[in-house]
This record gives structure tokens, sequence and C-alpha cells, in this order.
């Protein structure tokens, strides 16, 4: 039997699935990407999974008999002990037995994550937070991902992934968030929610640019389309921007006054377009609301993983998990 000694991590991002394969070091061998191609059901969903990892196996040349376990990340609430996804806002596949489905399909073990708290893992051990004891990360996109690491370890309740920043109430009454409560930090400061803000304005003759490039269709105002707009004087749209960014802040004084992060990283696509303006905006919102003895006690940083984050940290929570004799059970059936 070929040795076990290649760790496959998979991230479930808003638009895209991406597969890598990696070695003992975390040398990756091969990879493969998809689109999502909008809301897949979970059977489907799962079948476009499997796909996506025996792709990244095929380029990377890897049998599965090679594989000591894969690492997967998704959007929200994930039961890490068993595996399952629970009912995650913004895909709608109420809760789903992953683990279970994939180490029937691969004959290892695997380990379910949420997508943030993976990526966050992944700057710890790899990226921006090497070698600090406690990080948060915020990572804006479709929704609002959170997640920390404590001590080397995913922060966690009993069954459920926690951190669910994005689901922290910022506005009384405000809008209706996909979680289905009002005034959600991520019904007013994720991309879709700046997105639609701006779309708003871009319809009454605000944004001028954003009018022309993109009109008022949400899928065509991308990151890359708002840091633009402000390049080209849209100045509505960076007022929005910075408002969103203001939230996010808010949201984080809260955190920072239960777990104090030495450091908190920001990730994602509207952060990678315009990390100036996120990490001074939301350093300032952040430092404005907390308690003195807190004000200098964490610092703020861009991601440096990019979408890198998400898949090295899943392959690498995986091989936290299971290295040693959890692999070694498997292979003798145990």
């Amino acid at each position: 039997m070929a040795e076990r000694n290649i760790w496959v991590g998979f991230d479930l991002g808003g638009t895209k699935m991406l597969s890598k394969v990696y070695d003992a070091k975390f040398q990756e061998l091969g990879s493969e990407r998809k689109k999502t191609k909008g809301h897949l059901g979970a059977d489907v969903g799962i079948d476009r999974i499997t796909d996506t990892i025996r792709a990244a196996l095929e380029i990377a040349k890897v049998e599965a008999s090679q594989i000591a376990g894969i690492g997967i990340g998704c959007p929200g609430p994930i039961d890490m002990e068993k595996g399952v996804i629970l009912d995650p806002p913004n895909l709608g596949w109420g809760e789903v037995p992953m683990r279970k489905r994939l180490e029937k399909a691969f004959d290892c073990p695997v380990s379910v994550a949420n997508d943030v708290d993976v990526g966050v893992y992944g700057e710890y051990r790899f990226g921006a937070a090497q070698g600090v004891r406690t990080v948060l990360g915020v990572f804006p996109g479709t929704g609002i991902g959170g997640g920390c690491i404590y001590d080397g370890n995913i922060l966690r309740g009993a069954r459920c992934s926690c951190v669910e920043i994005g689901h922290i109430p910022v506005v009384p009454d405000g809008p209706l968030c996909g979680c289905g409560q009002r005034g959600c930090l991520e019904a007013v400061a994720s991309r879709l929610a700046v997105s639609a803000s701006v779309a708003k304005s871009a319809y009454r003759g605000e944004a001028p640019h954003v009018q022309k490039v993109a009109g008022t269709d949400l899928s065509q105002i991308r990151s890359s389309t708002l840091a633009n707009a402000i390049k080209a004087g849209d100045k509505v749209v960076e007022k929005i921007l910075r408002d969103a960014a203001t939230h996010i802040g808010t949201a984080l004084a809260g955190v920072v006054h239960l777990i104090s992060p030495d450091v908190v990283v920001l990730g994602g696509g509207l952060i990678e377009a315009m990390p100036d303006l996120f990490v001074k905006e939301v350093m300032s919102s952040a430092r404005s609301r907390v308690m003195a003895a807190y004000r200098d006690t964490f610092k703020v940083v861009e991601a440096k993983l990019g979408d890198d984050a998400g898949v090295l940290g899943a392959a690498a929570w995986a091989e936290k998990t299971f290295n040693g004799e959890s692999v070694k059970n498997h292979k003798d059936g145990s």
C-alpha cells in the first residue's frame, strides 16, 4: 500500500470551489478550481466537490491511497465533531453529513470546518498571523465570515463552530439578513450589501463610473469595480465602503472586549481590492470604540495568502487533526 503522506485542502467559496494537493511539507503538487454556477442542491454540490478533488489529484498525479487526510472549508455553522454542515445561510443546503460522504468517496479521514476558520488557521500557520497567541479573522465576501485561532486551535463551541461575526447585530431593526434576522453586520457591510447600495446610487445617477461599466447589475459590481469607481471619482462609492468598514470596526470592538486578539486579519476580495481603506478604517473604528486599556493591544492587518488561505488552512487543519495515530487507525480500518 502506498504511504499516506499527502494532504488535500478544499475551499468552498461564494462563487468558486478550489482544491489543492500538498506533500508532507505543504508544497503544492496540483490544484483544480471550478465555479459553483449559482446555487447548487446539496447532493449536486457534494458531487461537484468530489469531482473537483479528484481532478486536483489527477493533476498532481497522486492516488487516493496516498492521502493522509482531506480538509474541507465550508461557509456557515459546522458541527466539527461530526463533520456536518448546519444549514448555511448562503447555500440553502440544510444539514449535510459532509465528512461521511467524502470519507466514503476517498477512504481517508476528512475534517470539516468553517471556511473562515480554516482561512484564519492558514494565516496563523503560514501567513499574516504567525507566532501569535490569539488571532481573529474577518473575511467580507458574499457574507461576512469570522474565525478565531486561540493557542493553535480553532475556537469553537461544544457542538457548533462559532465566531459568526457577520451575524452580530450592528443596526437595530436594520436590513433583513440572509440568516432571517435584521441589522446583522453581514446585511450592511458584506460585498453583496455594499454592491446593492452602490447599484441604487448608480440608478440614481450618483455613481457615473459604476453606471458606465456595470449598470445596476449586482453580478457585475465586483470588488475591482468598486475600487476603480473610487479612483474614477465616484465619491458615493467611497462613502458606502467607508461606512461598511466602520460597521466592521464596530462589531470588532465588541469582539476585542471578549477575546482580546493580538492580531485581526482582514481577508477576502474587498480587502484585496482596497487594503489601505479597509485596514485603516476598521482599525480606527474599532480603536475608537474599545476601552482605553485595549486600544494598543491589537493590530489590524491584511491577509497574506489570498485564495490559498482557506485551502491551505483546511489541509493544515486536517494534518493537525489526523497526523499520527488517527491516520494509522484509518489505514488499519479501526
